[in-house]
């Protein structure tokens, strides 16, 4: 599962930025369904879903942690991916407005 946690949930996060980055632009023609699927996939992950695996996840870590069954460093990855993921909509919108402030 923390192999899961540590390689796929920052490319979702990636991913779910530039779909809510798009969503604020004018979206190509024909995009409906693929703009439906990436929102469908942003709900999911970002949601009820997401929140209670996070809390399982960070439960775990933090159980293992104290318990001396996993590096310290490795567990404070694993909650920061957490903090990265679920405020990833934050930190595009503020690099956006960063970059519109210096351009």
């Amino acid at each position: 599962m923390f192999i899961f946690v540590r390689k796929v949930l920052p490319f979702a996060a990636a991913s779910l930025s530039a779909a809510h980055a798009q969503s604020r632009s004018a979206d190509p023609q024909g995009s409906g369904p693929i703009l439906a699927a990436v929102e469908w996939l942003q709900g999911t992950l970002l949601g009820n879903v997401a929140t209670a695996v996070a809390v399982i996840a960070v439960a775990l870590v933090g159980f293992m942690m104290l318990t001396g069954r996993m590096n310290w460093r490795y567990g404070v990855t694993v909650i920061v991916g957490c903090f990265i993921l679920f405020g990833a909509a934050s930190i595009v919108s503020g690099i956006q407005s960063a970059a519109g402030a210096a351009g």
